[in-house]
């Protein structure tokens, strides 16, 4: 196979975005050769902006059995991800799914299962682990230079979206549209960056607030706090409420603290454990030594395209993921506590009762209200 023919399966906003990307020869030696969608309007939207080469489906499934593609990206309302990944991988085709994985575990579980039992390859989109500082960060954790860690902070507000947003889709914000709000929406790539740097917490104690700042069903703003089994607490704050908004790690370990912010690694590191000079300075206002560091990366941030080139290389020459599909549960199990502790008012730990969560998400899904949306569609390129 010399190139991947491509399909993608939801041509919204996202999907539009990562249509015309690819279109434009960003992602070499993968080609776009089919799109699906069940909205009249963006098959209008096709027919008209995309190349007359390319089949146009008005059902994902459809496409799927159509031989024209090798692999899919499924770019459609969150419920759908996994089932439409659950008929590609059986249907033979690799397939990269957008964030998130899916709405509930239990879901997500099973398509997990059936990529586990295939040789097709299964990715996800979790593009903020291209971002050079992420993942510079994340081998300074991993070599162990930094010592345990004590606490992290991440403070992620800079989502703010408007009234018109939310109304743009008949699905948007709505527990049986899209299944939750900022959590499930904007915050996948913060929830599955904050366990791949920190680790899985044990508990979660959350406060998720409904309808706050908008018109809306789902939670526009969370804080979230966090306990990991070494003892390291953590606190996790989020809203699509805020303007100009926030987006600031901040990582303390036994040798300094890190500050992820601006695009910028501000390390501050102390000339030895903290632990260690904790229980031996004889000077009870002592601190030890301090040296600021703005850490080298090598500077490069593909984002979306760094994820479809390293799933054609995949596909082409077994090269390395950014991120495998089965992955793109671990932000959600984050997720999914957090909702289940704010709506049952109570400390959650991880693993937690999968199927109680879904009883209460299934409540409240059965008194979601049908909207009808504007049918806007907003260019998403540099959002993410």
């Amino acid at each position: 196979m010399e190139e991947v023919r491509l399909g993608i399966i939801g041509i919204g906003g996202m999907g539009t975005n990562h249509a015309n990307s690819i279109l434009k020869g960003d992602i070499p030696g993968l080609r776009l050769t089919a799109v699906a969608d069940v909205s009249e309007q963006r098959l209008e939207y096709a027919e008209e902006h995309f190349p007359g080469d390319i089949s146009i489906f008005p059902d994902g499934k459809e496409l799927i059995r159509s031989g024209k593609c090798d692999a899919v990206l499924i770019a459609t309302a969150h419920y759908e991800h996994p089932a439409y990944a659950i008929y590609a991988l059986e249907h033979g085709l690799h397939v990269l799914i957008e964030k998130p994985a899916g709405v509930y575990t239990a879901q997500v579980r099973e398509m997990n299962e059936v990529a586990a039992r295939s040789d097709r390859v299964f990715a996800i989109m979790l593009n903020q682990r291209t971002n050079c500082v992420y993942r510079r960060l994340h081998e300074m954790i991993q070599s162990g230079e930094l010592g345990e860690l004590k606490r992290v902070n991440w403070i992620i507000t800079d989502w703010y979206r408007t009234q018109s947003y939310y109304d743009a889709a008949g699905w948007k914000a709505t527990w049986a549209g899209e299944g939750g709000g900022v959590l499930l929406n904007q915050c996948p790539h913060q929830l599955d960056l904050l366990q791949w740097l920190c680790g899985m917490p044990v508990r979660v104690r959350a406060f998720c607030h409904e309808a706050k700042w908008h018109d809306i069903e789902v939670e526009d703003d969370v804080t979230a706090y966090l306990e990991y089994a070494n003892g390291a607490t953590g606190v996790f704050v989020t809203t699509t409420g805020d303007a100009p908004g926030t987006n600031r790690l901040e990582l303390t370990f036994e040798m300094g603290k890190i500050v992820c912010e601006d695009g910028k690694l501000i390390y501050d590191r102390l000339s030895e454990n903290e632990r260690t000079f904790c229980k031996t300075s004889p000077n009870g206002f002592a601190k030890p030594e301090i040296t600021r560091i703005e850490v080298e990366t090598d500077g490069l941030n593909e984002q979306h395209a760094g994820v479809f080139k390293a799933f054609t290389d995949r596909i082409l020459h077994g090269g390395q993921l950014v991120a495998e599909g089965t992955e793109g549960i671990n932000g959600l199990i984050l997720s999914n506590a957090m909702y289940l502790s704010s709506w049952l008012d109570k400390t959650i730990d991880i693993p937690f009762d999968e199927n109680l969560f879904l009883e209460e998400l299934n409540r409240r899904r059965a008194a979601s209200k049908a909207k009808t949306g504007t049918g806007v569609v907003f260019d998403t390129e540099g959002t993410y």
